[in-house]
């Protein structure tokens, strides 16, 4: 299913921590996004910071008043989309069976708790041997090219718009998800979280994106796109997997209640070459998308 949003519906969704970190400032000052924007609010704001840290609260309120007057010039122009699947879904060991795709997985060999079970994508799904399909959603998500593209003679604005795109990326996803999770897949329908809930990601199942601790694989987007169709929103893959736009996002959903995240972290070599024979890809090319990963 595709989405097209206009900018103002996606932009209440966007989480100003990790928009105010891409430009080097710590959590606390995105508090600047909870106030009332009247000027006795941002003045009490700012009033309770430290003397010494009120010239960067100051500086990260004019980022915060910069980046919504571009928002705002933005929404004028552009739309951001998103798409989804619900697949038929069974777990084969830790292959995933999404409509008819295999798409392997890989497993912690590593835990950081003494009796923690060692996680794999796989094991939120019903297996194959239950003979009950399951369900699991891809989706993907991503801006017009030409917003990245903005400002390309003025290095301030074009990092704005950029880092801008990519909060916008992420905040359609956000969107997308709320609507999969209690209308178009329904598993949570009375699910009625706040905004701030919902950011910090409190609600049912989980949502994994390519390239995060879970799903480490970039080369993953190659059988996503097989699934979704990517360039349908304007998304291309590079021969490395990398998304075009780089403002793009595209993972999994999972509803199992227990289904929480968790880091594959480092595997050896004998899980490295049998991922490579599960995805059908010559050890040395597969490789270089897990180097992170390798020990």
């Amino acid at each position: 299913m595709l989405l097209t949003y206009h900018i103002h519906e996606v932009s209440p969704y966007i989480n100003w921590i990790y928009f105010f970190h891409a430009w080097g400032f710590q959590p606390r000052f995105a508090g600047i996004s909870q106030i009332h924007g009247c000027d006795g609010c941002r003045a009490s704001w700012l009033a309770a910071f430290p003397e010494e840290e009120r010239a960067k609260a100051a500086e990260a309120m004019q980022l915060y008043k910069e980046a919504h007057r571009m928002l705002d010039g933005l929404d004028r122009e552009f739309r951001v989309r998103s798409v989804f699947r619900l697949c038929r879904a069974q777990a084969d060991g830790d292959d995933l069976l999404l409509d008819g795709i295999r798409l392997p997985l890989l497993r912690q060999q590593t835990v950081r708790k003494e009796g923690e079970p060692y996680l794999c994508l796989s094991d939120f799904v019903r297996p194959l041997s239950a003979g009950i399909p399951d369900t699991v959603g891809a989706f993907a998500s991503s801006v017009d090219i030409a917003m990245e593209q903005m400002y390309a003679h003025d290095p301030y604005q074009h990092l704005l718009v950029q880092t801008l795109a990519d909060r916008l990326a992420e905040a359609a996803t956000e969107k997308m998800h709320e609507y999969v999770h209690k209308e178009a897949w329904g598993y949570a329908p009375r699910e009625d979280l706040p905004l701030a809930d919902l950011l910090l990601e409190k609600f049912q199942g989980i949502r994994p994106a390519v390239g995060y601790p879970s799903l480490p694989d970039q080369s993953v987007n190659f059988l996503l796109d097989q699934l979704l169709d990517m360039k349908q929103i304007g998304i291309t893959l590079t021969d490395n997997g990398a998304m075009h736009p780089h403002a793009s996002v595209c993972g999994l959903m999972f509803a199992h209640p227990a289904a929480r995240y968790f880091s594959v972290g480092r595997i050896g070599e004998d899980q490295f070459q049998d991922y490579a024979r599960r995805r059908g890809i010559p050890a040395e090319q597969l490789r270089k998308f897990l180097a992170a990963n390798l020990n």
